[in-house]
């Protein structure tokens, strides 16, 4: 059996990141979960969270990257995750989260029917989960 699998992090219009890793936890609508060699095939939702990349051991994470939702495939070789956005936590601009989540709030204050209400309270989350994000990879 392999030591790797092949990660695939892919955004609505692009390819982000396709690399061999040795494990990757992604967050799961159902609960975190390692891909890992050999893991057995399923699908899944994903959730808002931090998806975490193992390139060369299962102790050591090498990137941090943040997604607001999407879909996982899961293969003994292969994890790819369809992800709705992604940001690279190594880089995240957390002035730009700030006023993401302000433009959120200022939206959901504005708003004029349930759907825009959902909308706006769906994309603050989103931001306010960014911004913990940042601020929890800061720290570590």
């Amino acid at each position: 059996m392999a030591d790797t699998v092949e990660f695939e992090l892919v955004a609505p219009e692009r390819l982000l990141l396709s690399t061999p890793v040795s494990m990757v936890v992604v967050p799961g609508a159902e609960g975190d979960f390692a891909a890992m060699p050999g893991h057995a095939a399923f699908i899944s939702g994903i959730r808002t969270g931090i998806i975490d990349v193992y390139e060369s051991s299962t102790s050591v994470i090498d990137r941090r990257i943040f997604v607001s939702g999407g879909f996982a495939e899961v293969t003994p070789e292969r994890c790819t995750v369809l992800a709705d956005e992604a940001i690279a936590l190594d880089g995240a601009d957390r002035a730009a989260a700030d006023q993401r989540l302000k433009a959120a709030r200022e939206a959901l204050a504005d708003v004029n029917s349930d759907a825009a209400r959902d909308a706006a309270a769906s994309e603050m989350a989103i931001a306010e989960a960014l911004l913990a994000a940042i601020d929890s990879s800061t720290r570590n």
